[in-house]
């Protein structure tokens, strides 16, 4: 018999705002490649309310992982015999065996720490999935979104450009959560590109850009030397206006220098 999930409040401290409208649980679980194939793994389910609408699409399994001990509690409870509950922390979560080429990965992400899991999915192989489906404040998702020479761009535009094929499913007003957070939230999903651009180790590619956008405003002459150790030769061969400044270069021109590090 199912139990009724005791009412517990929400963590300041874990970034933790409840998706509580039912109209927009209802869209989530319509989109067309959650169905009775998948095979789920949900981040941070918090009260399980939208646990709830997937099992519904009688999915061939259901896992969550949840790093609030007490919620993890009342999630077994609720959902025993119908879901796998994990009590861990997803940033600390290293399991690759619950993740197959069918697993999609769907979250309403803590807003804290919503980067942090992105980057996670996107610098480490061994994580096997279909397709991400998160929830990130707006601002967060118009950055991963962005394009070269606007505001918004940076390293998570570069990074997630290089693995994924993104697209913003819709928006959430502040109304949908409990507490209602401060600011609206974007939808988006991620498909793992079939060509991407061939790089040994992407996180050289998260060095480079971490180097360069730690100087945002300056002109990337001094940046460029540094990755190079002042190899004119390299740095002459990358044929690169180096006046220009990091959110004027394209996303493949950082494809193309991680690839020339990786060299060195």
């Amino acid at each position: 018999m199912q139990k009724k999930l005791v009412k517990t409040k929400s963590k300041k401290s874990l970034g933790q705002n409840f998706l509580v409208d039912k109209n927009i649980l209802k869209k989530i679980i319509e989109i067309n490649i959650i169905n009775s194939e998948s095979e789920i793994i949900e981040i941070g389910p918090g009260t399980g309310n939208l646990t709830d609408y997937l099992i519904k699409k009688n999915p061939k399994k259901i896992v969550t992982i949840e790093k609030d001990k007490e919620l993890s509690k009342d999630l077994s409870n609720k959902f025993f015999g119908k879901a796998e509950v994990i009590n861990k922390d997803i940033l600390k979560f290293f399991n690759y065996e619950i993740f197959n080429k069918n697993t999609i990965i769907i979250g309403n992400l803590p807003y804290n720490i919503s980067s942090q899991i992105l980057v996670k999915f996107i610098l480490d192989n061994k994580f096997k999935f279909r397709a991400l489906i998160f929830m990130f404040q707006k601002e967060m998702a118009n950055r991963i979104l962005a394009h070269v020479n606007s505001k918004d761009y940076g390293r998570l535009s570069i990074l997630s450009n290089w693995k994924f094929e993104i697209k913003k499913l819709f928006d959430i007003k502040p109304s949908s959560f409990s507490p209602r957070p401060k600011v609206d939230s974007s939808l988006l999903i991620f498909k793992e590109k079939i060509e991407k651009f061939p790089l040994k180790d992407p996180k050289n590619l998260e060095k480079i850009t971490r180097i360069l956008f730690n100087q945002r405003r300056k002109k990337i002459r001094k940046s460029i030397y540094y990755i190079f150790k002042n190899n004119k030769n390299i740095i002459s061969q990358l044929n690169l206006n180096l006046d220009l400044r990091p959110q004027n270069l394209d996303s493949e021109v950082y494809y193309s220098l991680a690839a020339k590090y990786e060299k060195l």
